[in-house]
């Protein structure tokens, strides 16, 4: 699998990349390739506390974000700031999606697999679905918009996309070298992690070493691989 030189991981909440791809991120980014962080909505209903409101809640996962995507080599983080449980299959999301495609241009796309059956989080879910909706057709697709042509936003094919969460993963990511930067990411997510630390750092340990088991490697991230046809 060629080098990518861009890539672009599409997220629902402020911590869902580092739980699903943090690893290969920190890979990737080890490698050269510019990592593009787009966090969809505020993370605000992240929270049982009930002395944190909403307000206080994003802006703290916010900080958060940042201090995880400096750990991992990330090189810049949008933030769509969408309400939390709120994201919907819309056309207005998707063309959102399109119009940062299309500026940033990634050879490949990663986000939440849409497909995972059950008990999946709504975000994750919808999030999944309009970011494959909007690599394929609408950012290739000229006449998809004509108003993003007139910005100077010209269609752009990406060429992989990668799921996380998936109940049918097809490709695991070795990240033996960057499992500890995987790590110290998902620990910058203190509103989120700090209170059951011990058991989460066990778990993502233990769901790596099974991905990886008869792989050849100690530690993977499992995944699904889309090639996306010329």
């Amino acid at each position: 699998m060629a080098q990518h030189t861009r890539a672009m991981v599409i997220s629902p909440h402020p911590d869902d990349s580092e739980f699903g791809i943090g690893g290969t991120v920190a890979k990737w980014a080890r490698q050269g390739t510019e990592v593009i962080y787009v966090i969809c909505s505020d993370g605000s209903k992240g929270s049982e506390d009930l002395e944190m409101t909403p307000r206080k809640l994003a802006a703290v996962r916010k900080k958060e974000t940042l201090a995880a995507a400096k750990v991992l080599g990330v090189k810049e983080v949008v933030f769509l700031r969408h309400l939390d449980q709120t994201l919907e299959d819309t056309p207005e999301f998707r063309k959102e999606l399109v119009r940062l495609i299309r500026m940033h241009r990634p050879d490949v796309v990663a986000t939440s697999d849409p497909y995972r059956r059950y008990i999946w989080h709504r975000d994750h879910r919808v999030t999944g679905q309009v970011v494959l909706d909007a690599v394929y057709p609408f950012a290739r697709n000229r006449p998809a918009y004509p108003d993003l042509i007139r910005a100077g936003l010209e269609p752009h094919t990406v060429r992989e996309v990668f799921l996380w969460g998936s109940d049918d993963p097809n490709y695991c990511s070795d990240i033996t070298s960057t499992f500890d930067l995987k790590v110290a990411a998902l620990k910058c997510h203190q509103s989120q992690v700090a209170h059951i630390w011990p058991r989460i750092e066990r778990m993502v340990r233990q769901r790596c070493e099974k991905a990886a088991s008869g792989k050849g490697f100690v530690l993977g991230e499992s995944l699904r691989r889309i090639e996306i046809p010329y």
